[in-house]
């Protein structure tokens, strides 16, 4: 939070000296509150220094930022509309958590705003706008990163064993093989939030069925309990079994870098992340980002999925106005300024790219998620983020268990169907 803004007590007393001063008393700021999860100082700059450009364009306003860490933001997000007091600009990911609150009539369309603005809108790739689309209407504008889950990996100590990136499952168990006999863990993972291993699941139902199985199962015209659910965790348990994770992963928090450490420690060679990673890992520890690359999920046996499939998003994180807001033109501009050309050059600079058209960099990392993303045959949406919130936590807590070896494959699928279809019924 803007640690310019005067205490509570301290502002009440300016409020009461203005109104005893009469009319010529100085008009107080109208305030635009700002919630987002950028919670380290380098992607915080980016929105406090847009704010700052909104302000100085817009003398009387002024734009009090708060930063939270991932799953403290959900919760925060959660309870401020929960209690109609929501921020007048927030970020999400789009899908089923924001339509609940667009069905709540909670948010702002801004349709009307991007149809009298269209040089900006049609700066960003047409299919960013998917997640925040419902009815025809667009309810955000992408934000940080094309965020696409790969596996990072440890150059050296690949080049130090012998390995090269897998291009089929076999290739995958052979590295687990040869790092294990090297006691090194293959995957570094951090699953206390659930959703780095969600990961896993999602990638493996792609490689397994390809898009079309977990399209259907979303939508109700197909099930959670097919045979691709299936076959991916039993592909996933096939991975614990043979010693890919380092130990506790299930315990692990990754919002205190639970998974990074053991990678910068060398005790992880692998690990299954969105691409904004290395923005961490640069922050982090700056000399270890040399020894990082990226590969796409592998093949599975008999896979029907394409390995350059990707899971992520187009547009991670959005931003959003909310319906409550008492000044919803100003927080619109506030927006396009957390989203415009200088926003992007400055988040371009912290590796992480928007997803805009035409996009200039001669980063190669960045320059390898773009075509990662060119190349891809689909680009599905985090599943917890795309399905409703009830579904996607039921889908989360199977996975974990899946990860826990507390669960059967098919106990796992039958669990996120039966949350699927209880939210079918409401």
């Amino acid at each position: 939070m803007n640690s310019r803004f005067l205490p509570r007590a301290a502002a009440l007393l300016c409020t009461a000296a203005a109104i005893a001063a009469g009319p010529v008393a100085a008009h107080a700021d109208d305030v635009i509150t700002s919630w987002d999860l950028r919670s380290d100082a380098v992607t915080a700059g980016t929105i406090r220094d847009a704010a700052d450009r909104f302000e100085a364009a817009n003398p009387g306003y002024k734009v009090e930022d708060s930063h939270f860490a991932n799953d403290a933001y959900k919760t925060k997000l959660k309870i401020g509309f929960g209690a109609n007091q929501p921020p007048c600009v927030f970020a999400s990911w789009g899908g089923g958590p924001l339509k609940e609150y667009v069905d709540a009539g909670q948010v702002m369309d801004m349709t009307p705003y991007l149809d009298k603005d269209p040089a900006f809108k049609d700066r960003f790739i047409d299919a960013s706008f998917g997640p925040v689309t419902f009815d025809g209407k667009i309810y955000g504008i992408p934000a940080e990163n094309t965020g696409l889950a790969v596996v990072f990996y440890n150059k050296d100590m690949f080049a130090e064993y012998g390995l090269t990136p897998p291009k089929t499952w076999d290739d995958l168990m052979n590295i687990i093989q040869v790092l294990n006999d090297h006691n090194v863990a293959p995957f570094a993972l951090a699953n206390k939030n659930k959703w780095p291993g969600l990961m896993y699941y999602g990638l493996l139902v792609d490689r397994v069925a390809g898009p079309g199985a977990y399209q259907a199962a979303s939508t109700g015209e197909g099930s959670f309990t097919d045979p691709a659910f299936v076959e991916a965790g039993t592909l996933l348990q096939d991975l614990v079994k043979a010693n890919a994770f380092a130990k506790g992963y299930n315990g692990l928090d990754y919002d205190i870098g639970g998974s990074r450490r053991l990678l910068y420690a060398n005790k992880a060679a692998m690990e299954v992340m969105g691409t904004w990673e290395l923005s961490s890992i640069i922050n982090e520890n700056p000399s270890f980002a040399d020894k990082v690359d990226f590969f796409t999920f592998p093949s599975v046996p008999d896979g029907k999925g394409d390995p350059s499939d990707v899971l992520g998003t187009l547009g991670d994180n959005y931003i959003s106005v909310s319906e409550a807001c008492p000044y919803k033109d100003k927080a619109y501009e506030l927006a396009t300024y957390m989203t415009d050309d200088t926003a992007a050059a400055d988040r371009l600079a912290n590796q992480r790219m928007m997803p805009l058209k035409n996009i200039q960099t001669d980063d190669p990392f960045l320059q390898k998620v773009a075509n990662t993303v060119a190349n891809a045959k689909s680009v599905q949406l985090w599943y917890d983020q795309d399905l409703p919130p009830a579904v996607g936590e039921a889908t989360k807590d199977a996975v974990q268990e899946l990860f826990g070896l507390s669960v059967t494959p098919e106990q796992a699928a039958q669990q996120i169907q039966d949350a699927a279809s209880a939210k079918a019924s409401n």
